[in-house]
């Protein structure tokens, strides 16, 4: 596991907490030191702050999206919902605000690596799902559109799987929360976000989306025949 934060005292604690936990960790003070280490020795998550000197932790993030899969847990100093949403669209899996409990911290990491290892590792026989010109293999991980292949990211494949799965269903944004990230806390903007990422992907007209549904005062539907009628968001 890499933690990156520049913050000696946040690193310490963190790293301290991680390894009484179990977990080897390594520590990084910067972003080109990140992207180093992470090269030599590919980790099982890293811990990212976003406020970091050489580079920030939004293109650290993007970069190594663009090396590989590794699941990331943004932490920062701020709380502003416009910081927390961009890093969950560079790929974030979860997002943490300092000063935050190092137990629940603990507690986030354990849960994301839960979902990452269930997502790689052997798979039991679940059925192809397919409606509204999708198909979703849960076992082989792979979702096309109208035959051509989806680029989903681990979070927004289970996410897509489950409504297959559930279709006509309303999904409260803390049911897709604990059924698709496993997490029974935590900032439901991440629903919201992973949301509309996949409605970009999959829908015609994501601004005018038929397929995910927003059923107000609820959360989400998804409608296998993609209809046209209520309201939408």
């Amino acid at each position: 596991m890499l933690v990156v934060d520049d913050d000696p005292t946040v690193a310490e604690v963190v790293t301290g907490y991680l390894d009484r936990s179990g977990f080897a960790v390594e520590h990084a003070a910067d972003g080109p030191e990140a992207l180093l280490r992470a090269g030599e020795r590919w980790p099982d998550l890293v811990l990212l702050d976003l406020m970091l000197p050489g580079l920030d932790g939004l293109e650290v993030c993007r970069r190594l999206r663009e090396t590989g899969p590794v699941p990331v847990i943004m932490l920062t100093a701020r709380g502003d919902e416009e910081d927390r949403i961009t890093g969950l669209e560079v790929g974030a899996d979860d997002y943490v605000t300092k000063p935050f409990s190092p137990r629940e911290l603990v507690l986030r990491v354990e849960s994301v690596l839960r979902r990452s290892r269930a997502a790689t590792g052997p798979a039991a026989p679940r059925p192809v799902l397919r409606a509204a010109g999708l198909t979703v293999d849960p076992v082989t991980r792979r979702a096309t559109r109208e035959g051509h292949e989806l680029a989903l990211t681990l979070r927004e494949f289970d996410l897509l799987a489950y409504l297959l799965e559930h279709p006509g269903a309303a999904h409260t944004r803390e049911e897709l929360m604990r059924q698709v990230w496993g997490w029974d806390f935590g900032d439901l903007s991440t629903v919201t976000v992973h949301v509309r990422r996949l409605r970009a992907k999959i829908e015609d007209d994501p601004a005018r989306p038929r397929l995910i549904r927003t059923v107000w005062g609820v959360g989400y539907r998804f409608e296998p025949e993609g209809t046209d009628g209520g309201v939408v968001s």
